[in-house]
């Protein structure tokens, strides 16, 4: 590879040395024409990407498959300097079916200067008539992180900070069958990998294996009467997992799971929609440092380093506000608070973390953003480039 490449920057240097030659020599006529050719190419090449936004967000029912990609720099606290790119796609099983909300998928990767790199898919495939969905995730990502330890005490101990390297990955579906209008009952099954290296305070993880698998399986109840799944404007979502992952599966931790995340929509004035979301995660049991419950991510308490709190348990909630400014720009505006602990004897109010931020929002596809977040929290600040709204 590095052969083919230097070989191809040899080429780019001759060519130059050509076309210098052609100049020495008198040939200025020509020199002007590349010129003048250059400069067209360049135009339009600029008016082909202007083209390709400007048309991926227009109204292209009578395609099967609606795709496109979009990729740039970014920066945030964590990751630093970075590079990434998101494909999205909406399309329909029964395209005669307009009522139906798009099924979506996501192919969506990234690489930063402090060696983190994430390369995943998911999506959200609705089944003609909504009689079934297939929702899945599929990830891995490897990343130079942080440990602060477990529990709210040792999270909020500075002290604490200390270097670890991180290799995760998951693979996640659920397959819901309808039961009554918008109600789904059906089951999940998961697979966890975490491998935790180089520690430079092993002591930390209180005696737990660095490198930990999980398989778990569950079943979930779903009420969803959203809009549409990646930006609803109205309706209500609610979503209770109850998850298990025993021993006799070859789980070395062996612990359960309830997961409850409910959200609702409504529209407030024009172009202004009210969004709330209310999390809760319990772990019974004994969960893996890996596995429990965090906070901070791209998609609650935003601005927090994810994972600088873990414990077994987490309650958290959001409040947003999305407002459409001009074609297709918006701006939000969001307030939350999280709270871990242990047990339930130890949850204490004072150990409540707040969280409060705004956003800048681009309409990439109907119904599908691009999101910049700058979110704020105790003594923390995060910068988030992401697709489709956190909630």
């Amino acid at each position: 590879m590095k052969q083919q490449l230097s070989i191809f920057f040899i080429g780019v240097i001759l060519f130059s040395c050509v076309r210098s030659g052609f100049a020495r020599n008198g040939l200025k006529a020509n020199d002007n024409h590349y010129a003048q050719k250059d400069s067209a190419e360049r135009r339009s090449l600029i008016k082909k990407v202007l083209d390709y936004f400007e048309d991926s967000n227009k109204n292209t029912k009578n395609k099967p498959f609606d795709f496109s990609i979009i990729g740039g720099p970014h920066y945030s606290s964590d990751t630093k300097v970075g590079i990434g790119l998101v494909a999205a796609g909406l399309y329909r099983m029964d395209r005669r079916d307009t009522l139906l909300p798009p099924s979506n998928v996501s192919l969506y990767g990234d690489v930063s200067t402090v060696g983190f790199f994430l390369l995943g898919i998911r999506g959200n495939n609705l089944f003609p008539q909504n009689k079934y969905r297939l929702n899945y995730n599929l990830y891995f990502y490897s990343f130079p992180s942080k440990f602060w330890g477990i529990g709210y005490d040792n999270g909020n101990n500075n002290d604490n900070e200390s270097k670890y390297k991180r290799f995760q990955a998951q693979v996640k579906t659920d397959f819901l069958f309808r039961l009554a209008t918008n109600l789904y009952l059906g089951p999940s099954i998961s697979f966890d990998y975490v491998h935790g290296m180089d520690f430079r305070k092993p002591e930390l993880l209180e005696g737990m294996a660095m490198t930990t698998s999980n398989l778990t399986g569950g079943i979930i109840l779903s009420y969803d009467s959203r809009d549409m799944l990646t930006n609803a404007t109205r309706g209500y979502y609610l979503k209770a997992e109850q998850k298990f992952s025993p021993a006799f599966l070859g789980n070395k931790y062996a612990f359960s799971a309830t997961d409850i995340r409910t959200s609702i929509y409504h529209t407030v004035w024009k172009g202004g929609i009210l969004a709330g979301e209310f999390h809760s995660l319990f772990n019974y049991g004994n969960p893996p440092w890996g596995l429990m419950a965090i906070l901070g991510s791209s998609y609650a308490m935003r601005g927090y380093y994810e994972g600088r709190y873990r414990d077994k348990n987490i309650m958290e909630i959001q409040v947003e506000l999305r407002q459409h400014i001009w074609r297709r720009n918006g701006v939000v505006v969001w307030v939350g608070a999280g709270n871990i602990f242990h047990q339930f004897d130890e949850l204490q109010f004072k150990h409540t973390l707040p969280n409060y931020g705004f956003g800048y929002r681009w309409e990439f596809k109907r119904g599908v953003n691009v999101r910049l977040d700058l979110g704020f929290g105790k003594n923390q600040t995060g910068f988030i480039f992401n697709i489709n709204e956190a909630f």
